[in-house]
């Protein structure tokens, strides 16, 4: 789309939509930033735009300026079902969100990856391979860094590795990576997408302009994953945890094997590492690292290079973090189980006895598995936040006894001192969001390693 000195209503004061008003405003567009908080300071957003000349509208968009736009770029908290956006798809205006606004102007290639769980871990690993074999590489998205603030620095050898929520994915059109992958499907986002279907639609999206010649990498032992696999536009490659694949990248016992696909590459499987090379923990990221070893290698990036990287890195901050050992009790941070899922996973790596704190924003999920996969090793539940409640009595219908409610995440936290013996661990790992009580999962567990430092101080 030809955007030169056309208007775009640019819809969210955030880091996306600031992101967007700096992309489209380099391009040669005219973006207007809308924000429905009419308490902002719209002098405040300029400032963090940079450029005094924005025009900033606050509250309520008037009737007679929404055919002035030539499209309307979203913000990923913006759901497309919102009010707001009926009259623009009623002219019909195009609603790009920022991964498609990015998109349209960047260069070079894209390795997309999604998922309910492991995206922010699966991405910043591939992120670190592809900068060790390729001289220009971003890893933008979800992950914190906005697509839309290096979409123009691409260029045709560049690699875009890119974290992308099913919020973003609603808004995809043209929206084509190299090679895109689907971790993992389980419940999530229900009072946004509504229903289950809707969720995993948009998680499928990411694979939708694909080629078949090009790579979709799966999760085999996941039913929403595997079922794709006969529908995806592009070619399915699949990682297991749990069976031998005759093309894809497997668990073995405790070894990782990589089987060759593609024209040529069907040669016998070959052992890659031992689990135990790893620094990561946990299930959940042997997965990860299958996946990346997957996207890595479709890429073109040589095996040396992809198993050095593997074994060189770390747990990603906030996620099954080890944080400290005080007093003899080992303290992990995972605050980015934001979900049931997610924090499955979380305590199935825990080895020790262990006080966990849970609880927070209520995105209308389901706890009943995570309460089953405390396994006898949770000594103590400590919960906080809007679901607090609901956790309990689901954790008493699984015979959970020692429960303790608190106020305050502070008041949590020193709870789980007291309760913590010499070799017991500590993790934090809600199985909700953080919104209601922090800004996000990221100031979550800050607060809880910022708490740990402080014992015994």
């Amino acid at each position: 789309m030809d955007l030169q000195d056309k208007k775009v209503l640019v819809v969210g004061s955030g880091k996306s939509g600031i992101g967007a008003v700096k992309l489209l405003h380099k391009a040669g567009a005219v973006p207007v930033l809308y924000d429905s908080n009419e308490k902002l300071s719209a002098k405040e957003i300029r400032e963090k735009a940079g450029l005094s000349g924005l025009e900033v509208i606050l509250g309520t968009i008037p009737e007679s300026r929404k055919k002035e736009f030539a499209l309307v770029a979203i913000s990923p908290g913006v759901p497309i079902d919102a009010p707001l956006l009926s009259d623009f798809k009623a002219m019909p205006v195009p609603i790009w969100g920022e991964i498609e606004l990015a998109y349209s102007f960047a260069r070079g290639r894209v390795a997309a990856i999604t998922g309910t769980n492991g995206k922010t871990t699966t991405t910043t690993l591939v992120g670190q391979i592809m900068k060790d074999h390729f001289p220009s590489v971003y890893v933008v998205g979800n992950i914190g860094n906005p697509f839309t603030d290096i979409a123009l620095e691409m260029e045709e050898g560049s690699v875009a590795v890119a974290e992308i929520s099913s919020f973003q994915l609603e808004t995809v059109h043209s929206f084509h990576p190299f090679v895109s992958a689907i971790l993992n499907i389980t419940p999530d986002h229900l009072n946004r997408h509504h229903t289950m279907e809707c969720y995993v639609k948009a998680k499928e999206a990411i694979a939708e302009n694909q080629a078949r010649e090009e790579v979709c990498v799966l999760n085999y032992e996941d039913p929403y994953t595997r079922d794709f696999g006969s529908r995806c536009p592009a070619r399915a490659v699949f990682f297991s945890s749990k069976r031998e694949l005759a093309q894809g990248v497997y668990l073995k016992g405790e070894d990782i094997y990589l089987a060759p696909w593609g024209e040529g590459e069907k040669g016998a499987p070959e052992r890659l590492l031992n689990i135990h090379e790893m620094k990561l923990v946990g299930m959940c990221n042997v997965e990860n690292v299958m996946a990346a070893i997957a996207i890595c290698y479709a890429f073109g990036v040589p095996l040396p290079t992809i198993l050095r990287n593997v074994k060189e890195f770390r747990a990603v901050e906030h996620r099954i973090e080890f944080v400290d050992t005080k007093g003899g009790v080992d303290y992990y941070n995972d605050s980015k189980g934001t979900n049931p899922d997610a924090a499955i996973q979380g305590i199935r790596a825990m080895t020790k006895p262990t006080v966990l704190i849970g609880g927070g924003y209520d995105k209308q999920s389901s706890y009943d598995e995570w309460v089953e996969a405390f396994d006898g090793k949770v000594k103590a539940l400590v919960l906080v936040g809007q679901t607090k409640e609901a956790i309990a009595r689901c954790a008493r219908e699984h015979g959970v006894e020692n429960i303790i409610l608190a106020d305050t995440f502070e008041e949590a936290f020193g709870v789980c001192v007291e309760c913590a013996r010499p070799g017991d661990a500590v993790l934090l790992s809600p199985a909700c969001a953080s919104w209601g009580m922090f800004s996000d999962y990221e100031a979550r567990g800050r607060l809880f390693k910022e708490l740990v430092g402080k014992i015994g101080v």
